[in-house]
């Protein structure tokens, strides 16, 4: 199955330090044992890795050289490399090389290349340097440690990108306000893939997809805990943010957020095939931050999911009508906008606190306020189906939440064939609100 051809079934389902040198022994020992990609390329989805549907004949080969010592910087060499090869050519960071990127690199002008990468890639520790040069996006306090950008570029290899993370974790229990880098920023691309990767130990998100069309992410794989007391917080895997027509399928994630989140203007999207450990679920949201903005999440497809060790499963999350904080770096409320046509299907849950959550008042502990101001935003034309599984004792006998700030702004949410069981043994039984129960299928609602 090709990228076009993932691309089509999407449309008709709308139209219907210690850590560091862990990374690096990592990389090593899960090297493929073939040298040409494709070979070494496993999917089943059969997306053939760096391929899209806009491929252009790749003529020209550039192996990007290296210091190899794990300090001094190789961005030069990526740069010369990349102005070699852009506009038909293979990039190549070859097996058992190591790079070290202590630059931030703007590489959104490219066009009809492929970066295979089979080596190990770190970014350095200077957050000093990182906080002032990495790129500021346009989303809360998004930035990244480069930009991937253009037409037509794929991105593949088996190879391994390490943030650094570390020392981020512990900088950030200091002090909440740190600019952390996210590891991969896919701004602007248009008909491109990210496939046969790990990525390991970001400083915040793992991948923030912007202002991007027509793309694939297959087989990643996403880990990286803290060695310290300090958390590694804010590390989901995937988020999206005016984006269309992309497909997140057949990969791993083992972090601490969420596993995947559908940031504001995500639009016609296919998530399949993952594990999840460790996160806060497949999470729309959370929208409605900022007065003014109109967020809007729909056409999305989720299907066969693992969801392991978490918060939530599947996740709605809307920030309500008024102003109200998670935390002193994350605040927000009083946003219009719309989730509409989302549906989540085949999901396997253990020791999950809320197999599922809709909520309008995220953010906002005070229940009565949240009512008095309901979300700006509608949440219509829901259906989970077929979520089964265990959830943790965190909320037993509840297993579930499905709360809106308003019966005026959701219709149409259903729930189908759901059996999750707390650890006492009890079956089903959700918090309900505003929402119209009758479409709760098997639900006992509180």
């Amino acid at each position: 199955m090709n990228l076009k051809h993932i691309i089509s079934t999407l449309f008709v389902y709308i139209i219907g330090a210690n850590a560091t040198w862990t990374a690096y022994q990592e990389y090593l020992s899960l090297l493929p044992e073939a040298d040409d990609h494709a070979q070494a390329w496993k999917s089943s989805s059969g997306v053939p890795a760096g391929r899209s549907s806009k491929q252009h004949a790749r003529s020209k080969v550039c192996y990007v050289d290296t210091h190899n010592d794990m300090k001094t910087d190789d961005s030069p060499y990526i740069l010369e490399a990349v102005e070699k090869c852009n506009d038909g050519g293979r990039i190549v960071f070859p097996k058992h090389q190591t790079y070290v990127i202590g630059t931030a690199l703007d590489l959104t002008h490219l066009k009809h290349v492929d970066f295979d990468i089979q080596g190990y890639i770190q970014f350095t520790n200077d957050t000093d340097y990182w906080q002032k040069h990495a790129f500021q996006q346009t989303f809360q306090n998004a930035t990244t440690f480069f930009q991937l950008g253009g037409t037509d570029v794929n991105v593949y290899g088996g190879g391994m990108l390490d943030g650094n993370g570390q020392i981020w974790y512990d900088l950030y229990a200091k002090n909440i306000y740190v600019l952390r880098p996210i590891l991969f920023g896919t701004i602007g691309l248009n008909f491109g893939s990210i496939s046969n990767l790990k990525l390991r130990f970001s400083p915040q998100w793992y991948n923030f997809l912007a202002n991007s069309t027509n793309v694939v992410y297959d087989n990643i794989n996403i880990a990286g805990s803290s060695q310290s007391k300090n958390l590694a917080k804010n590390t989901d895997g995937w988020d999206t943010y005016r984006s269309s027509n992309i497909v997140i399928q057949n990969s791993v994630i083992n972090n601490g957020d969420d596993c995947v989140s559908f940031k504001p203007n995500s639009t016609n999207m296919l998530v399949q095939n993952l594990h999840c450990n460790g996160s806060h679920g497949i999470s729309v949201g959370s929208l409605g931050q900022y007065v003014g903005e109109v967020d809007i999440v729909e056409n999305i497809l989720i299907r066969d999911i693992f969801m392991s060790n978490a918060s939530d499963g599947a996740r709605i999350k809307v920030w309500p009508g008024s102003p109200a904080a998670l935390s002193g770096d994350l605040q927000g409320g009083g946003g219009t906008g719309r989730v509409h046509n989302v549906t989540y299907k085949d999901i396997t849950i253990f020791n999950v606190d809320y197999a599922i959550e809709v909520t309008q008042c995220y953010g906002q502990k005070n229940l009565t306020l949240c009512n008095e101001y309901p979300s700006g935003l509608t949440i219509s034309d829901i259906t989970i189906s077929n979520v089964h599984g265990t959830t943790s004792s965190k909320y037993q006998p509840v297993s579930g939440y499905v709360v809106c700030s308003s019966e005026t702004v959701c219709s149409n949410i259903k729930l189908e064939e759901i059996d999750v069981v707390t650890p006492d043994g009890v079956k089903n039984e959700f918090v309900c609100g505003n929402v119209d129960e009758t479409l709760l299928q098997g639900i006992k609602c509180k």
